[in-house]
């Protein structure tokens, strides 16, 4: 097969040997990408990667996308490319002494960032564990029953946006990669689906679309960013942006501002007086599987 061309995008090139490699299990492992090229019109097959597309292409796409989502789910969006600020690195640290477990920051999570109703998506997992213990392989996330219960300790676990992520070196269309601001991000019209990005995340933090996202017309979040939370289409892999859409206008991420006990800081990493430089230079903080070298930006401490 012949190599990608500047007339072939390497996208296009992907998809193209998919239908002639033949094999069930491949054919089986692409069906949801099937689903989602067919519907795609032939603008957005042939779109441009993120990082190619000037400002008025971008106009057009974005106006694309906000049409339809009215014509799909019936609901007026405003899609937005907000982009990262000089001179800020964004943080995220979490107190898992104050955190109940109460999983209100999964709750934002779905609504927010506008996830399938049917499955409950979150780009947020709450695991369970035994006091004394650190072993995230017994961590429930299942968990029934009122909270906190005696015993246990609750960990919130979602992307932690790091800045050795392996996630982008096994892209193979460069569809996902970190931004200045350190957030790692996705082009949902760029993505092939594959999955890889998804296998190679020691924190589970991606999720990917097996079918077209059911979300009630009045239950869609308006604000939408063209990164961040803008409705996903069937086929692609998604994740956790920090809220992009509202951290980099000045706002704070969801799942920070429902949680019941300020167990959430955030903030910009490079600004000396931030809460989250507080915590680092005066909590003793960890990050989780460090031996792997992924130099998360998020953390955790106990009020110790």
């Amino acid at each position: 097969m012949s190599e990608p061309t500047e007339k072939q995008p390497r996208r296009v090139h992907l998809k193209v040997l998919g239908a002639t490699l033949g094999a069930s299990a491949f054919a089986y492992a692409m069906a949801p990408l099937r689903a989602w090229t067919k519907e795609l019109s032939v603008d957005a097959f042939l779109q441009k990667h993120y990082k190619e597309l000037t400002k008025e292409e971008m106009t057009k796409v974005i106006a694309r996308l906000e049409a339809d989502t009215k014509r799909d789910y019936g609901a007026d969006v405003t899609i937005k490319d907000p982009k990262p600020r000089a001179g800020v690195e964004f943080g995220y640290a979490l107190n898992l002494s104050v955190c109940i477990g109460c999983r209100k920051c999964a709750e934002a999570c779905h609504h927010e960032n506008n996830h399938d109703r049917a499955t409950n998506n979150s780009y947020i997992r709450v695991l369970e564990m035994e006091q004394g213990s650190f072993d995230m392989e017994r961590g429930n996330v299942q968990y029934d029953h009122a909270v906190p219960a005696p015993g246990k300790f609750y960990m919130p676990v979602q992307c932690h946006q790091c800045d050795n992520a392996p996630c982008t070196k096994v892209c193979p269309v460069q569809a996902t990669w970190k931004e200045p601001d350190g957030i790692v991000v996705v082009d949902y019209n760029w993505c092939i689906g594959c999955r890889y990005c998804e296998a190679a995340c020691p924190y589970h933090a991606r999720r990917f679309n097996w079918t077209k996202p059911e979300i009630p017309k009045e239950e869609i979040n308006p604000d939408q960013g063209y990164l961040s939370n803008r409705i996903r289409p069937q086929g692609v892999v998604e994740k956790c942006t920090f809220c992009l859409h509202r951290t980099r206008e000045g706002k704070l991420p969801a799942c920070l501002e429902a949680c019941p006990t300020g167990a959430r800081v955030f903030g910009n990493l490079l600004d000396p007086d931030s809460e989250i430089r507080w915590v680092l230079e005066h909590k003793r903080v960890f990050i989780l599987k460090e031996e792997l070298g992924t130099k998360p930006r998020f953390f955790y401490f106990f009020d110790v």
